[in-house]
């Protein structure tokens, strides 16, 4: 393996240990309620929010255990707002990391709870660490009406409109972009960051998200269902508004390498060794799942 992959593997098995020490066992009551909590947390995927956290903190001269908690959080909190959009009401989705999403191993109203647990959850972790209030508006900014959930509720009144640059935009930079931003600035916090170094981390986080999104709708178009785990060509299916549809394929490449390059100027501006923030930037331009 090549140190961006040892790297990845090994901060990743801590934060799934981390994880499994802080979440309620499956013999705590609700025991079916912890159960669906647990069996999405512990369904796989790459832990790239919490991994950024990691990464930022250690670019600003911080270490990985002083944003750990931080880390868990915002993999709590991400993996709620799967488990949500996957449901009917939503994208509904059957298939998440190649498993069957929440609600289609338990049931609808277990995965609402599940759900609604974890996000929960996630500022019960924050509460108990340095920096608690700064950390949760951070992550609450991203997570709310202006982030996360806003950008769903763009995302569903979309379907099926007239393709709108603007619209996609707003969509990709609240749904995706908004908490890969914060991750990054929430691991500038725990490392006691100056305000311009957390601008700085903000601009690459916005960045790399897009990145992110924008590769994503790709994969969508070209990718196997063994590859990304997850039900391929829904997008198109229910006329979402992708970059793709709205900017064709070949745009949609060029704009993944200006914000990529856009990611890797800014990492100029922080105070430590950002070699992992610039890997994990080209990692998410050229990743196949």
């Amino acid at each position: 393996m090549n140190n961006l992959q040892t790297y990845l593997k090994q901060q990743a098995d801590v934060i799934h240990s981390e994880l499994d020490r802080i979440l309620p066992t499956i013999n705590t009551r609700p025991a079916r309620l912890h159960e669906a909590m647990r069996y999405s947390i512990f369904a796989g995927g790459k832990r790239l929010r919490p991994i950024l956290c990691i990464a930022a903190s250690e670019a600003c001269g911080g270490i990985a255990e002083q944003a750990m908690g931080a880390a868990c959080s915002l993999e709590l909190l991400h993996t709620y707002t799967l488990i949500h959009d996957d449901l009917p009401a939503m994208d509904d989705d059957t298939l998440r990391r190649g498993r069957p999403t929440c609600h289609i191993a338990f049931d609808e109203a277990t995965a609402i709870l599940a759900g609604d647990a974890l996000l929960t959850f996630a500022f019960e972790v924050l509460s108990t660490l340095p920096k608690c209030g700064a950390l949760s508006a951070e992550l609450a900014l991203a997570a709310g009406s202006r982030g996360v959930i806003g950008g769903q509720a763009e995302d569903l009144a979309a379907e099926g409109k007239p393709a709108d640059t603007d619209r996609v935009e707003t969509i990709h930079r609240n749904k995706t972009a908004a908490l890969i931003r914060a991750a990054c600035v929430m691991g500038g916090l725990c490392a006691g960051a100056t305000q311009d170094t957390l601008e700085a981390l903000a601009r690459y986080g916005e960045a790399i998200g897009l990145a992110f999104q924008i590769t994503d709708d790709l994969l969508d178009e070209t990718a196997t269902l063994e590859e990304l785990g997850k039900d391929i060509g829904s997008d198109h299916a229910r006329g979402k508004m992708t970059y793709p549809a709205v900017h064709g394929s070949e745009q949609s490449k060029r704009r993944i390498a200006e914000l990529i390059q856009e990611a890797k100027e800014t990492l100029q501006a922080l105070p430590g060794d950002p070699w992992i923030l610039a890997e994990l930037a080209d990692f998410i331009a050229t990743r196949n799942y």
